[in-house]
């Protein structure tokens, strides 16, 4: 379980086929100062099981479901990712429950400066786009964010400031995909209601 607050942005140091498999190796500094092998670490808002690590760096390993679902394996030496580690019982909750289970992949449709802030129009799967509504709360790349508006195809969200230095997506242009991952209790409430169906 992750908040969807970003704890820093590492760097993808390597990514590709390894044996039988398919290896991401990232380097990073906060999120290791308390590893150990098997613990879980957001990665761009997909929950990876660490399977090495030395000083400064962890690799991850990526199944096929994982490659298929998200923009990870688009991912090229040298690109930045958002990593944050797995809660504890003490962390505050300052963003929401994010799983790390992503739902699939939007691109980004607009990006438009207001004041300070980024406004960002995101293309959705219309599959997804019954799980996000106007005010509630979205992952992208591993941030929680809240959602501006929406469309059928489409939601809107804000990017302040404060987090543009800290966040991949304000280094993202238009055209580039992004991981998202919807409420968990919309999917639950959905299937409560088929079985009542």
């Amino acid at each position: 379980m992750f908040t969807g607050l970003v704890e820093e942005m590492g760097i993808v140091l390597s990514v590709g086929p390894k044996d039988d498999g398919f290896q991401l190796t990232i380097g990073a500094s906060t999120v290791l100062t308390d590893v150990r092998f098997g613990d879980s670490i957001n990665v761009n808002g997909v929950c990876l099981s660490v399977v090495t690590f030395d000083d400064g760096q962890f690799t991850v390993g990526l199944a096929p479901e994982t490659l298929r679902k998200t923009s990870l394996g688009v991912l090229r030496e040298g690109d930045r990712v958002n990593l944050e580690r797995a809660v504890l019982p003490t962390t505050r909750l300052g963003g929401h429950y994010v799983q790390g289970h992503v739902d699939g992949t939007g691109s980004i449709r607009a990006i438009e400066p207001e004041g300070d802030a980024l406004n960002y129009t995101i293309e959705t799967p219309p599959e997804l786009m019954k799980y996000i509504v106007r005010k509630g709360y979205v992952c992208v790349d591993g941030t929680s964010l809240t959602v501006v508006d929406t469309g059928p195809d489409y939601f809107t969200l804000t990017l302040i400031s404060h987090s543009q230095a800290l966040v991949v997506l304000a280094l993202k242009s238009v055209g580039d995909p992004v991981n998202l991952e919807t409420d968990i209790m919309a999917k639950y409430a959905e299937k409560i209601m088929e079985a009542r169906a």
